[in-house]
């Protein structure tokens, strides 16, 4: 049975759990304490802290793991990208106080001070600039350490960058962007079993991944406008057309339509006569 290592705590934890449900693979555990559950029928799940997730995947404690590609990154692991999971995203990035004059990387001083939670990460991406920093290990609020004179400027986590702001820091270059990853370690390579078990268990989350933000549309249009309809709606692979019975001049078109896309689709579609117009979601989308 293939393992799989889960947050166990957090907003990660409820997004992993909320895709697994999706996918079929709903978390079945005896008790909240417990740390170890089923997945589905194929697969076990054990819970720790995400930070340490990278580690448990790489030593062979699990055949595979999710967790936030920041905590990948800032491990240094030799573990193997899955798939994007799509949730959980944010940035890495350098900050430094609005009025230090700090405006690009070209105007931090050489042995700058460097506040982070992510020390590796930030030496790596100042080694590959050629800067020689000196970095401050921290093991949070790093936005204060300019404040307190503890550092100069900060590495650190994003979403919007409104903390940032708030704490009068400015953005200045974005260090790598990250989102939550389904990582695999050497252990999920011992076996063709175990191969074939992680394959499988990427499709279904993929699938899942790939139907979130996507709906299907129906509708009845003009046979005459179904040259036009196709740039309405252009679906996957262009928009699946069905004759309907005694429709006459009107036939069925459907098509998957990105849900940021679906007002203008709406309208194109009653634009060109269309009606009998349905939206459904879509729960699981396979290439």
């Amino acid at each position: 049975m293939l393992r799989v290592a889960l947050p166990n705590k957090g907003r990660l934890a409820d997004e992993a759990r909320g895709l697994f449900e999706d996918a079929g693979l709903g978390v079945r555990i005896q008790n909240e304490r417990a740390l170890i559950a089923t997945l589905g029928s194929s697969y076990e799940a054990i819970f720790v802290r995400a930070q340490d997730i990278p580690e448990f995947v790489a030593d062979g404690a699990a055949d595979a793991g999710v967790t936030g590609l920041d905590l990948v990154t800032e491990s240094g692991r030799d573990l193997v990208e899955r798939l994007d999971l799509g949730f959980g995203r944010c940035r890495l990035v350098v900050a430094a106080r609005e009025e230090s004059g700090i405006e690009s990387l070209d105007d931090i001083p050489s042995g700058a001070r460097v506040a982070t939670v992510f020390p590796r990460a930030t030496r790596r991406f100042f080694e590959k600039l050629g800067r020689p920093v000196d970095v401050v290990p921290v093991s949070g609020a790093t936005e204060i350490a300019p404040h307190l004179g503890i550092a100069d400027i900060v590495v650190d986590l994003v979403s919007t960058g409104s903390t940032l702001k708030v704490n009068g820091l400015r953005e200045i270059v974005t260090v790598f962007d990250s989102s939550a990853r389904l990582v695999a370690g050497p252990r999920a390579s011992g076996s063709p079993e175990r191969i074939a078990a992680l394959d499988r268990l990427v499709i279904q989350l993929e699938s899942v991944v790939r139907a979130r933000g996507q709906r299907y549309v129906m509708a009845n249009v003009p046979r005459a406008e179904l040259e036009r309809i196709k740039t309405v709606l252009p679906g996957l692979n262009g928009p699946t057309v069905v004759d309907i019975l005694n429709g006459g001049r009107m036939v069925a078109v459907h098509a998957v339509v990105p849900a940021a896309e679906l007002d203008a689709a709406i309208a194109g579609i009653k634009s060109l006569g269309g009606e009998g117009i349905l939206v459904t979601r879509i729960e699981r989308l396979l290439p």
